[in-house]
């Protein structure tokens, strides 16, 4: 009787994927209550409107913005999809039961190292902690390209939620240095259509490439692109430094 019951306790869930889903929508419905309730845009003026985009606009983006452009679409040229992690792991032996811890453990790295991350960006500087971020997703790429146990697999996993902690949060706030006041909402439309174009092509090219040669392949390949992401932001940390220097 008492295995039964724990059996039964166990599988609340057990191919109810409607409940799976309702229970996943709880945290949108809180986030759209707050959006609602709790944020309020800021007065604008009619003046400030713009009812359309302009190339003048896009003219007035600095070359570091599109610096920083070129650097986060290269690394998520590198970067790919997270479902590959997936892949990686049921191609360790990680039993399909547990693969959603894969992404379990990659996203509690990921929100634990997000805010250290961001008061360490204010202390010491963003390009420096971002060139770590870069480094660990080479590392990530590393132990999931040559690992063959679980537990190496596992690593470079906690290594791809570190380098998304370091980067994501302080790539949107190179964005808003970068971009004038008043065209920001631009600078951050023009990053993301990059990073939503760039995440595109990696994908097909990710599955391309494990497809014909294998998941080793492809996570070397990504720690190649990765590499020219750090080169790319060292140059253009220098570059930046010159042009301050000789301002």
């Amino acid at each position: 009787m008492h295995t039964s019951d724990q059996k039964r306790n166990c599988n609340v869930s057990s191919d109810n994927f409607r409940f799976v889903f309702w229970i996943a929508v709880i945290p949108a419905f809180i986030s759209l209550a707050v959006m609602i309730f709790a944020v309020r845009e800021p007065a604008r003026h009619e003046a400030d409107a713009k009812p359309r985009l302009r190339l003048a606009d896009a003219k007035r983006l600095s070359g570091r913005f599109w610096s920083v452009v070129g650097v986060a679409t290269v690394l998520t040229l590198a970067r790919f999809s997270d479902a590959f992690l997936i892949l990686r792991s049921q191609n360790a032996g990680i039993p399909v039961a547990l693969v959603p811890a894969v992404m379990v453990v990659m996203n509690i790295v990921y929100a634990l190292g997000a805010y250290p991350a961001g008061v360490l960006s204010d202390r010491i500087g963003r390009g420096g902690l971002l060139a770590v971020g870069i480094v660990c997703l080479i590392v990530a790429d590393l132990f999931l390209a040559l690992g063959t146990t679980i537990s190496l697999v596992m690593i470079g996993v906690v290594f791809w939620g570190l380098h998304m902690a370091l980067t994501q949060g302080l790539f949107a706030s190179l964005v808003a240095d970068t971009a004038p006041e008043d065209l920001r909402g631009t600078a951050f439309g023009v990053f993301n259509f990059a990073g939503g174009i760039a995440m595109l092509i990696a994908s097909v090219l990710a599955g391309g490439l494990w497809d014909a040669y294998g998941p080793s392949a492809t996570y070397l390949c990504g720690a190649a692109l990765t590499l020219v992401a750090l080169i790319g932001l060292v140059l253009s940390h220098r570059r930046n430094q010159l042009t301050h220097s000789a301002g």
